[in-house]
């Protein structure tokens, strides 16, 4: 085959009906990546939420209620409740034993140093852990436990549970059970309900909990005395208050987490020597139970079978406590040997966790910095972009010579019978000199006869098998007659003015290409309008500040100039990515030429009428973005205008189209969240806050551009709707391109509503 024939394509060949049926019923394996990366990030930041109690969080704690249904020798019995055979029982603490308890804990830096103090005095302690705190702490618990201390638990969230249902109730434990299964390989028969204190506390709404508790084999642990150091009430206070009277033994509440413990650990040593000096000892409290019952036994033998009485049954329903083994220390009689299972579900708990812990706060930051850049994007946006009006609107501003010589508007036409009529009497009108040269690129819908049929002046109609846009346009520069040429979309019409403002700039030799100026014509929907708004405030504002650091990263394809050589010298449009006007823009910086923004040549192009539509068309120019900047790579180790393009123009693009719109969507999710479960009217400040900025760019930007500042009514709407779905389409370019995915081109419908243009006409 010859090099020069065209080999034909089917690159807009229609799909069979049941092709598209199967297409649609089945989703895309990037598209199944996006949607579980989304519902992986949902899930990660949910848990994390719940860890730090703003999920589910119910602060509710009750108080003074009636306490009618609960028996009197509970009330008045021992710290230590348990239900064997279905009958509350009760037991104290032997004389001269202390039970050192400790609430609320995990805490990395508080908990360690009192099992230091523990360790250093040879004391144990029995801890009634949270288990969110577990799972994300567990190194602390598995010192807690290697060091002969005893645990407990201590709910999952720290809630009241008389406030909760049955299946709360149930998961909070399970839950803290797993975590402690997977933190120290254990599971635990001791129980504190968060908010307990003595055993005349307990009303008739937490009564049938603790029965629930008992009828699942816990022992329910309340106190004889409190420390009160969560007041921080000082030192002597704290030793006064836990100090049991008249030699009796004490179950007593210290905590090693929830706040500021440094009264706590100066108090806890010197507590421990004057009890010790008082000849009391310590234990835990399954120690403490086995004096209880044997106390008239004599050995190790007789605590150990009174041990196996004290307790008959693993808890129910608790996990990894079936046939389990008890563990050898007497002081940790309550521990049971996780099972295999549980033991497993308990580290996925915790690798969960740990992956919560990381991302989330990891986001956070990465939010931040995002954060920062976007409004540093905007302070940059608005200082160049108003020097670039200032500087290309001055009276005596010129490029050079005046450009009055003909130049060949080239028009890629594929089944574009609905709009070229409107395009070309547009051109018709010009008041440049101009030849149009119409490349059919295959069109089965009449194109190239309508525009023979018009009998325009200086109109050539050239037909080629159907290639693609790419080879469309180089065809039509081989064909041009004159040294600039101006290539449009088969859609876009252009003002009387057009042309003759959009090559001024080749007054200057520097000049290789010029960008102009392309609005939104169908804007009077709702889709119409938002793209409008992005087309206004973010294209036009953003070539401004590239036009002005000289890295100007798309021609657009509805308006754009090229001197024909500088085409010529990079090769032509290139067929190697789908956004070839990002492509030979970044090609011509390469080979040295200037590209810059004429502001004032205004092309109006039909936006896509349809959210379907839409996508199509911004998946295509985000994947064929990231092809291009993959292709042109090479440019950030080069010297030269190479060099600037790639040091500063490619990683602005990368930064600002890329990175920032793959996080934004965090910002939201995040937002949202915060609105949810944190702080609503925080959360929704900040919003507005941002929303301001925003305002306030686009506001600057429709003043530049003269355009009515009634669609900006729209742009609230267009931060919640819109932009997620740009977003969206970013993400699904982002899976394509990780995944090797591939894209063809895609043909838009088009409906010819935007007509042509009168001079000077502002909006449509």
């Amino acid at each position: 085959m010859n090099r020069n024939q065209v080999r034909p394509q089917r690159r807009h060949a229609t799909p069979s009906r049941i092709e598209r049926v199967r297409r649609q019923a089945v989703p895309k394996p990037r598209v199944i990546i996006a949607l579980l990366l989304l519902l992986g990030l949902v899930s990660v930041m949910l848990l994390d939420g719940y860890l730090r109690a703003e999920v589910g969080n119910d602060q509710r704690v009750r108080s003074d209620a009636s306490a009618s249904k609960v028996p009197d020798s509970v009330l008045d019995g021992g710290p230590f409740l348990s239900f064997q055979g279905g009958t509350a029982r009760t037991r104290s603490v032997p004389d001269k034993t202390i039970v050192l308890t400790f609430d609320d804990g995990p805490d990395p830096e508080w908990t360690q140093k009192v099992l230091d103090i523990l360790d250093d005095n040879d004391v144990p302690g029995t801890f009634f852990l949270v288990g969110s705190m577990i799972s994300r702490y567990p190194d602390v618990v598995r010192r807690m436990v290697d060091d002969g201390n005893e645990v407990g638990v201590h709910t999952f969230t720290h809630v009241d549970l008389s406030y909760q249902s049955a299946a709360r109730v149930t998961r909070e434990i399970a839950q803290t059970q797993l975590a402690l299964a997977g933190a120290a390989g254990i599971t635990t028969t001791l129980f504190r309900a968060p908010y307990s204190s003595t055993n005349d506390a307990i009303d008739n709404y937490s009564w049938p909990v603790y029965k629930r508790l008992g009828a699942m084999g816990y022992t329910s642990v309340f106190i004889d005395t409190d420390s009160e150091d969560w007041q921080q009430p000082g030192v002597s206070k704290i030793i006064k208050w836990a100090t049991p009277k008249s030699g009796k033994g004490a179950s007593v509440l210290f905590h090693d987490a929830g706040g500021n413990r440094a009264q706590t650990l100066e108090a806890l040593p010197q507590y421990i020597k004057k009890m010790k000096s008082k000849g009391y000892t310590f234990t835990t409290v399954s120690g403490a139970q086995q004096q209880t019952q044997g106390q008239q036994a004599q050995g190790q033998q007789a605590q150990g079978q009174q041990a196996q009485g004290q307790q008959t049954q693993a808890p129910q329903g608790t996990p990894g406590t079936a046939g389990n083994t008890r563990q050898s220390n007497p002081e940790q009689a309550a521990h049971r040997t996780a099972d295999t299972a549980t033991l497993w579900e308990g580290r996925a708990l915790l690798g969960a966790v740990a992956v919560a812990e990381w991302t989330v706060p990891g986001l956070a930051a990465v939010l931040a910095v995002v954060g920062v850049a976007v409004l540093g994007r905007f302070a940059m946006m608005l200082v160049l972009a108003r020097r670039h009006y200032r500087q290309r609107n001055r009276r005596r501003f010129s490029w050079g010579p005046a450009v009055t010589e003909p130049v060949s508007v080239i028009v890629p036409a594929y089944n574009e019978k609905e709009c070229i009529a409107n395009t070309l009497n547009s051109l018709a009108a010009s008041t440049h000199p101009i030849e149009i040269v119409v490349v059919d690129d295959g069109s089965t819908d009449g194109t190239a006869e309508i525009a023979e049929s018009l009998g325009l002046p200086n109109v050539r109609v050239i037909r080629q098998p159907n290639a693609g846009k790419p080879a469309a346009l180089n065809n039509g520069v081989r064909h041009a007659r004159y040294d600039i040429v101006v290539m449009m979309d088969g859609d876009t019409v252009f003002e009387p003015d057009t042309v003759q403002r959009l090559v001024q700039p080749f007054g200057d030799p520097e000049v290789g290409a010029v960008a102009g100026n392309a609005k939104v014509g169908n804007r009077t929907t709702m889709i119409g309008a938002w793209q409008h708004i992005e087309y206004v405030m973010g294209f036009n504002l953003d070539r401004r500040m590239y036009d002005l650091l000289r890295c100007m990263p798309t021609i657009p394809g509805a308006i754009g100039a090229f001197r024909r050589e500088a085409v010529l010298g990079v090769g032509g449009m290139s067929e190697d990515t789908l956004a070839e006007d990002t492509d030979i823009t970044i090609a011509l910086h390469r080979a040295g030429w200037r590209v810059v923004y004429a502001e004032h040549a205004r092309a109006w192009t039909e936006a896509p009428a349809s959210l379907g539509q839409l996508w199509r068309q911004r998946y295509r120019w985000s994947y064929g973005t990231m092809q291009a900047l993959w292709k042109h790579r090479k440019s950030v180790t080069d010297r030269g205008p190479s060099g600037r393009f790639g040091r500063v123009g490619m990683p602005l693009v990368v930064l600002f189209q890329i990175v920032t719109p793959v996080f934004a969507p965090l910002i939201d999710v995040f937002t949202v969240y915060a609105m949810i479960f944190v702080d609503f009217k925080a959360s929704l400040l900040a919003w507005l806050a941002v929303l301001l900025v925003q305002m306030v760019c686009a506001g600057y930007a429709f003043r530049l551009d003269r355009e009515r500042y009634r669609y900006l009514l729209m742009l609230p709407l267009q931060q919640i709707a819109y932009r997620q779905l740009m977003y969206l389409v970013l993400i699904h370019s982002c899976v394509t391109a990780a995944t090797g995915g591939r894209l063809r081109w895609q043909k838009l419908k088009r409906t010819g509503e935007v007509g042509t243009p009168a001079p000077g006409t502002g909006v449509r």
